[in-house]
């Protein structure tokens, strides 16, 4: 009624409106002012909220008004009232700015009110990720982002959802200027190498630097834009991983029955989600450990419901000791391909279990692949690691010998294809020094490293479990697979860099009021400074560029046997020295470092043996 008045009053220009209401007129108010409540009502216009309106609410005024507008016109020429015909566009404008100006206000004012509270924080990157990304954190209550960071001079100096794009050469400026807390990336799909580039200049950034989940993860509802992440370690190490070869990914996996041994591990796991993307007809995970078979069970039959993959899943509790479970498992499911990921990994456990460590590791890869042979599986591949070379621990140690056993038996009359495939360290794998790094940093440190020179390869785990199925689709029989691990990282560098990309300074000499000191510990028992993957120097390539095959010494299974047998005397009566002397021995060229094999654990199984008899 008011926005009728105000356009009568414009149109008539006069405030003294002394006009004689017809009843027709009072209908056509009625009815206009009646129609326009019932939409507004289905608009939702009344059940807004102003802190949260936005340009929906605006298009949702605009269009209630534009219908007012056609009502008033409409009704008024129906009750032929006296309305001017230019009084319908005059009031739809007054009407436009009654209804929506106060409403803007409120929200700007109580929006101001709520942001001022609020950490300030950059996002980098002003295209449609660093939108969403703004667009989510002004409607939280967490971060207040002040200022885009761009390097496309294109977008340098316009303003992108109300916030200016600034040059990189800025930010320092700004996070000083504005006590911004942290640099928030929203790079969008872009190239790992473009990311490496970004986070290099970032590395002496005085706040934080964080990023927001990927497009592949926002879409299919695993993380919200909303949901900040530390820096991904494959992103600040600048490793591009190879385009897999779709042929080698399906050639012993589709339509067939699939077996992956230790399938709750970090490889393991990884391993069978690669597998059921190339659709086998069976996937059988076999796991000692209950609660990681119940998780990955639960996360490939999620898998499976969202694609159209029709592969059954058989979870099997047991061990890889058990040989006659491992023929029955084989035998009744008809198992075509095995992938042999289970063992026992983490260097100093290992040093301190010898006995599980080697009957796992050499025993339980030795009766997994006699079953193989027994029940006629087709392909056997078993994941190896770079510390099988010239080992100075159990660990690798044993990772060798399981390996001559692969070697050794693949000299047998059977049908069976025997492979192995060596690699280094895995990002993000259960022994991996990222996540301790981390955790360290948000203690408040020291960061623990090793030793100051020691350095490693590192591998994502989605691309080491693709490499270890596509060559094992390359073998041919006792074929010793490596894999290209690119550039050894030197630990210490990653600690600072991943202090710096915190927001943190390192503490040392150079500084001492920094924030997090790096300490040196020593080397583990049986820890190597460098770590290789070759034994010899007979390498050949393959078709695959990531894959290359050693050509190295191995025994036949007589001998193979004779060193074996003893060895498995010594794990069933706890001869630790035996064991010992034995590994020192074999052909595996076993020269320990730093090693102390005789812990509290051998003592402790040494007083309980003596109970025992």
């Amino acid at each position: 009624m008011l926005s009728l008045y105000l356009a009568l009053a414009l149109r008539l220009e006069t405030t003294q409106l002394e006009i004689e209401i017809t009843t027709e007129e009072v209908a056509t108010i009625f009815v206009t002012i009646f129609i326009t409540l019932t939409c507004f009502i289905k608009m939702g216009l009344y059940r807004a909220i102003l802190r949260y309106m936005a340009g929906h609410a605006v298009t949702t005024i605009a269009t209630g008004v534009a219908l007012s507008t056609i009502i008033l016109t409409t009704s008024s020429f129906y009750f032929q009232s006296f309305i001017p015909r230019s009084v319908p566009l005059i009031y739809g404008f007054v009407a436009f700015i009654i209804l929506g100006a106060p409403r803007l206000i409120i929200r700007g004012l109580v929006h101001k009110q709520i942001q001022r509270y609020k950490p300030a924080v950059i996002i980098y990157g002003a295209g449609q990720s660093g939108y969403q990304l703004a667009h989510s954190l002004f409607s939280g209550a967490e971060y207040r982002p002040i200022a885009f960071i761009d390097d496309n001079p294109k977008k340098q100096g316009s303003i992108v959802h109300g916030l200016r794009v600034y040059p990189r050469t800025h930010l320092e400026q700004l996070i000083r200027a504005r006590k911004v807390v942290k640099v928030l990336l929203a790079l969008g799909e872009t190239s790992r190498s473009t990311r490496h580039q970004v986070l290099l200049e970032l590395e002496d950034c005085s706040a934080q630097v964080q990023s927001m989940p990927s497009m592949q993860d926002i879409s299919s509802g695993k993380a919200k834009v909303s949901e900040l992440q530390d820096i991904k370690i494959e992103d600040l190490l600048g490793r591009i991983p190879v385009t897999p070869d779709y042929q080698l990914l399906s050639s012993c996996i589709k339509h067939k029955v699939v077996m992956v041994t230790g399938a709750g591990g970090s490889i393991g796991s990884e391993l069978c989600r690669q597998i059921i993307k190339q659709k086998p007809a069976k996937l059988i995970l076999l796991e000692l450990n209950e609660f990681a078979l119940y998780s990955i069970e639960k996360e490939l039959k999620l898998s499976i419901e969202n694609s159209d993959i029709e592969t059954e899943l058989v979870p099997l509790l047991g061990s890889v000791q058990r040989q006659r479970r491992l023929e029955i498992i084989m035998k009744s499911q008809q198992v075509e391909t095995v992938y042999h990921a289970a063992a026992y990994k983490h260097v100093p456990l290992v040093e301190a279990n010898i006995v599980e460590g080697v009957r796992n590791n050499v025993f339980g890869t030795s009766r997994c692949a006699r079953a193989a042979i027994i029940t006629k599986v087709k392909n056997f591949v078993l994941v190896s690691t770079d510390k099988a070379v010239r080992p100075t621990n159990i660990m690798g140690a044993s990772k060798r010998m399981a390996e001559l056993t692969l070697q050794a038996m693949a000299q047998e009359e059977h049908s069976t294809i025997f492979s192995m495939v060596r690699f280094g360290n895995v990002l993000g794998s259960s022994g991996s020094v990222v996540p301790l790094f981390r955790d360290q940093i948000k203690k408040g440190g020291p960061v623990t490293v090793t030793h100051p020179d020691i350095i490693r390869y590192f591998m994502t785990i989605p691309e080491a479990a693709q490499l270890v199925i596509q060559a094992g689709s390359l073998a041919k029989g006792g074929d010793v697979f490596v894999l290209d691990m690119g550039q050894p990282v030197k630990i210490a560098d990653l600690a600072e860099r991943m202090i710096k990309l915190s927001g943190l300074e390192v503490k040392n000499k150079d500084e001492p009021f920094g924030d997090i000191e790096i300490k040196y510990t020593g080397l583990r028992p049986g820890e190597k400074l460098f770590e290789e993957l070759l034994i010899g120097e007979n390498v050949s390539g393959t078709v695959h560029p990531s894959i290359m095959t050693a050509d190295e010494e191995f025994v036949d299974w007589p001998t193979m046997q004779k060193m074996l047998s003893p060895l498995d005397e010594s794990c069933r009566e706890y001869l630790y020295d035996d064991i010992f002397q034995a590994l020192l021995n074999a052909p595996i060229n076993f020269r320990p470092e730093n090693s102390h094999y005789v812990t509290d654990t051998h003592e402790a199984d040494t007083t309980y043996l003596k109970l025992v008899k």
